[in-house]
């Protein structure tokens, strides 16, 4: 489980859905952190001392009406940085967090979760693991009972194995892993039928994935769209996670961002290793921070 979490708030009903899926995956002995970023850079002089105070009111007055509301033993922290996705990351980083929860918008009239701006900001290029709750999650059970993972064959996709693994082992769940197969017909290898190269295909992928110890699947179609259906039938769904940032496929027009926007499931991003030819959000850091301790602290 998650040792630090911290949870982005505002007054989206989203962030309570965010909430309830961090107590769930909240280490039992774990810190948990609510957070609320307001637009504002400290270095921009358009911003009076006088809207910064009023900001860092409603702040601390929304976020102690949530952690009233859900009597949660939750440190408090507000922030003003340039944009919200910025303050979260800034937050994690700062405080060392190995999660950072944030929730999706109502769904649309098609049933899809709506990303709003500030959910893809602080999805995009967190320096931790991220996790998205979906519309409504609040309202649901928070027993875990089926873990999935988006495989591939990369080391991400590995990496989320294991770490899929070690969850299902702290909650007593099991695991079960999925491969979509998305070549054209006329390069599936094999003689015979379309069909039955394909069905070769599914289940020398099932062979290879049942070789990591977990519950194999696969399907041959649109990776997002395959996944989506997979993960109906999931607790929670984990991807690795490659490119610029951890989670750069996933809001840079690839297939981790349709999977984002249709999983009926919590979906957890792992983050990458950080290189050390990368800048440290810390170190260039812009947050006009203000900490409030858990009650009795």
């Amino acid at each position: 489980m998650f040792r630090h979490v911290v949870v982005g708030i505002d007054e989206d009903p989203g962030s309570r859905d965010a909430l309830a899926l961090a107590r769930a995956l909240l280490d039992k002995d774990g810190r948990l952190t609510l957070a609320h970023v307001h637009r504002g850079d400290p270095r921009m002089r358009t911003v009076s001392p006088e809207l910064a105070a009023a900001e860092r009111t409603r702040a601390r007055r929304l976020l102690e009406t949530v952690r009233a509301e859900t009597g949660d033993d939750a440190r408090l922290v507000w922030a003003g940085a340039s944009s919200v996705g910025r303050g979260l990351h800034e937050i994690a980083e700062h405080d060392d967090a190995d999660l950072l929860v944030v929730g999706s918008s109502e769904h649309s009239l098609f049933g899809h979760a709506t990303l709003s701006a500030h959910t893809r900001d602080a999805l995009n290029g967190a320096p931790c693991a991220v996790a998205l709750a979906p519309a409504g999650y609040r309202e649901r059970p928070l027993v875990v009972r089926e873990i999935g993972v988006g495989y591939d064959g990369s080391l991400e996709s590995e990496h989320a194995v294991v770490v899929a693994r070690r969850l299902a082992d702290e909650l007593g769940a099991k695991v079960s892993a999925f491969e979509a197969i998305a070549l054209p017909v006329d390069l599936v290898e094999g003689p015979g039928p379309a069909d039955e190269r394909i069905d070769r295909c599914l289940a020398l992928t099932r062979e290879r994935i049942a070789q990591l110890g977990v519950e194999p699947h696969a399907a041959y179609g649109h990776a997002a769209e395959e996944l989506a259906l997979y993960g109906a039938s999931l607790d929670l769904l984990l991807l690795g996670s490659r490119g610029y940032g951890p989670i750069g496929r996933l809001f840079h027009g690839s297939t981790s961002q349709r999977v984002a926007q249709t999983a009926r499931c919590p979906l957890l991003v792992l983050a990458r290793a950080t290189t050390d030819g990368e800048a440290s959000v810390e170190a260039e850091s812009t947050l006009d921070r203000t900490v409030l301790s858990a009650p009795g602290q």
